[in-house]
């Protein structure tokens, strides 16, 4: 994986590691490239932290070879340690006498990031060396305002800005140091010792002398963070205060436990059992310590040269994504995501389209009526998973006003849901797929109200939802291509309306009160795997109709990717060249499990399965040439979907 983003930074990495407090992004030579904290959302503060050993006579140039690349001939072997977080990478050098095996993890329920070193001598002679332990922060994405300073006291490095404070040290003390304009100090294996300065980077050096054939050395490096200066140190002296390996050994029980108390995977087939065991350990890194929220990927565009940025929760994601919580036997994750939700709805009953884990309305393109509609909808799957009044009782008051909100935004002529974003966040229109969730976020919140002997509301809800299954049922089919109109009144650019005029498409105009004139094509027509949605999970037309069984095949003739396999989400779609997606593979074999068409079910999980990564995580995509990794890893709605496609074979007995 080698796509570079224009901050320098890849757009895919390779692995996660963190503790829900922290989170890391990881490449397969153990560099780190982005580090988040205290919230795994936002914001993010490494600019790079680089690895290195300097030897003297071993390299022609005497300068410090950076073991964290490609460079200088050194080789890497990476891999997760199995059933954790742990994140190992071996680096070896056919000229280098010393190799190192880089452990990474983050101390689970403390603010203690640890990067394990150990060096081998793989000689048969003595070796002395310096390892040079290079870091540069931009303290929430800011390369200004930033101090770096080295305490002697503590022995450490500390990197601040405003509130965010980082301490760098080690429990063995370090022979050498530089706060500020250090990289070419560290390049050099030379630290001057500069105490202070009002930049972003500084090094630390560690000597290692006569390390004997066939002896290791380990050098741990603790990064602790704070909200001020004392917090900070305070967390580097706890984690000085025991061995690395008590700490390891500590973070390895804690994942393990993790597996061990999550629902067993149904199969002993390794490779889903894998996949499984994998996607649990990454719901977890998902799911903020601090508040609850589940963000939809690590960041990995936050220039937005590419997308709009995927490190916020959206509800949407979220209903598929702790319906699978729930299904894995996470389901406290599952409780304290809709305790957040609460705190994030707006006063009208809304949610935005999507969200800060701190619950404030991250960047955004409008409301998405299918956001809130999924959280009420998943809201009723968390409660009949559980049968907890409890949980009833608390999400009640949101969810009247919730439904409410979504009564009040039905078009009287067509039944459907007004314009909003797809789900997509492409086009503004009446989605089928939005009418849908529309519709299964009503229903849902009828199935509360009865529950709270509210057969009023029951009522009012019902009859709402069944506007809009009625809405579906009369106007959303397309007889011409089989399938239903992906949407109705689909707001389009006056070029694209002026040529459907000259096709024969039925097309209108409307113009605001400002003079502002708004085209709009009757019909979309484009196949999409969103209209999956409309049976599954949201029931507005069973799985076994006519029509929807005519839907699902001509999504499986018109999206399956010719030279991969594997299903793209639209006809003409070409958001990063139009490949075939990990969860629009999986929603077509969630399709096919409900209406018992278990065999090409069966084929689509075992393509997921395969298209995993190296690490084991499951991408956004896979190149449609290709077949390898493209765009977002991990992303947390393909794990969900993949979570989902197995538990509905096993319950099925069909895995």
């Amino acid at each position: 994986m080698n796509i570079i983003s224009s901050t320098d930074k890849p757009y895919l990495i390779d692995a996660i590691t963190g503790n829900s407090r922290f989170l890391a992004s990881l490449g397969r030579t153990g560099r780190i490239y982005r580090l988040w904290w205290p919230n795994i959302d936002f914001p993010q503060h490494l600019d790079r932290i680089r690895s290195g050993l300097y030897l003297e006579g071993h390299l022609s140039t005497g300068a410090t070879t950076w073991f964290d690349d490609g460079q200088d001939g050194w080789q890497h072997e990476a891999a997760y340690v199995p059933q954790t977080n742990v994140f190992r990478v071996k680096a070896a050098n056919e000229r280098i006498p010393v190799s190192c095996v880089t452990v990474d993890f983050a101390v689970p329920d403390q603010d203690v990031y640890v990067r394990e070193y150990s060096f081998t001598n793989e000689s048969d002679v003595p070796v002395s060396f310096q390892f040079i332990f290079y870091s540069s922060f931009h303290i929430t994405d800011n390369r200004l305002y930033n101090t770096v300073l080295f305490d002697e006291e503590a022995d450490a490095l500390v990197h601040y800005r405003h509130r965010y404070y980082f301490s760098i040290a080690s429990s063995t003390e370090c022979s050498g140091f530089h706060a500020g304009r250090a990289w070419d100090h560290a390049g050099r294996g030379t630290l001057y010792g500069n105490i202070i300065d009002t930049t972003t980077d500084g090094a630390l050096s560690w000597r290692v002398d006569a390390l004997q054939p066939g002896q290791t050395a380990t050098i741990p490096v603790y990064i602790a963070a704070g909200l001020d200066r004392f917090s900070s140190l305070d967390a580097l002296r706890l984690a000085t205060s025991r061995r690395s390996d008590e700490w390891y050994a500590e973070t390895v029980s804690y994942w393990k436990n993790l597996i061990d108390n999550a629902a067993p995977c149904p199969t002993e087939d390794q490779d889903i059992k894998d996949l499984y065991e994998r996607s649990v350990l990454m719901f977890k890194l998902m799911s903020d310590e601090a508040t609850g929220s589940i963000v939809a990927a690590p960041e990995f565009d936050e220039g937005y040269t590419r997308c709009g940025g995927y490190a916020y929760c959206w509800g949407r994601d979220a209903a598929f994504i702790t319906t699978a919580l729930d299904k894995a036997g996470l389901t406290e994750l599952t409780s304290r995501f809709y305790d957040w939700a609460l705190t994030a709805q707006d006063p009208d009953g809304s949610w935005q389209q999507r969200h800060y884990h701190d619950g404030t309305a991250a960047p955004t393109w409008g409301i998405q009526l299918d956001e809130g509609a999924s959280i009420i909808w998943g809201m009723l799957s968390h409660y009949n998973h559980t049968q907890d009044r409890t949980f009833l009782d608390r999400v009640w008051p949101a969810v009247s006003k919730g439904a409410d909100y979504l009564a009040s935004q039905l078009d009287a002529e067509t039944g459907l849901p007004r314009p909003s974003r797809d789900l997509w966040e492409e086009r503004i229109a009446e989605h089928t797929y939005t009418a849908a969730a529309v519709y299964g976020g009503l229903s849902a919140a009828a199935s509360f109200a009865r529950l709270q002997n509210r057969e009023d509301l029951a009522t009012a809800w019902e009859a709402a939802a069944n506007s809009i299954k009625n809405g579906i049922d009369q106007n959303c089919w397309n007889e011409a291509k089989n399938s239903y109109h992906r949407a109705l009144n689909l707001e389009v650019w006056p070029h694209t309306y002026e040529q459907a005029i000259g096709q024969g498409h039925p097309v209108y105009t409307v113009t605001s009160k400002k003079g502002y004139t708004t085209h709009y094509l009757k019909y979309d027509s484009m196949v999409d795997i969103s209209l999956l949605g409309i049976a599954v999970p949201f029931a507005a037309v069973d799985a076994t109709d006519e029509r929807m069984r005519m839907t699902a095949d001509t999504i499986e003739k018109l999206l399956a990717s010719p030279e991969v396999g594997g299903i793209r989400r639209y006809e003409n779609d070409d958001y990063m060249g139009g490949n075939p997606w990990i969860l629009t593979t999986l929603w077509l074999a969630h399709y096919r499990i409900t209406v018992g068409e278990y065999d090409k079910a069966r084929e689509m999980l075992r393509w997921a399965v395969e298209h995993r990564t190296d690490m084991g995580l499951l991408p956004e995509q896979v190149d449609r040439v290709t077949g390898e990794t493209a765009w977002v890893v991990p992303l947390t709605w393909s794990h969900a979907m993949f979570i989902l496609a197995v538990s509905m074979l096993a319950e099925g007995n069909q895995l």
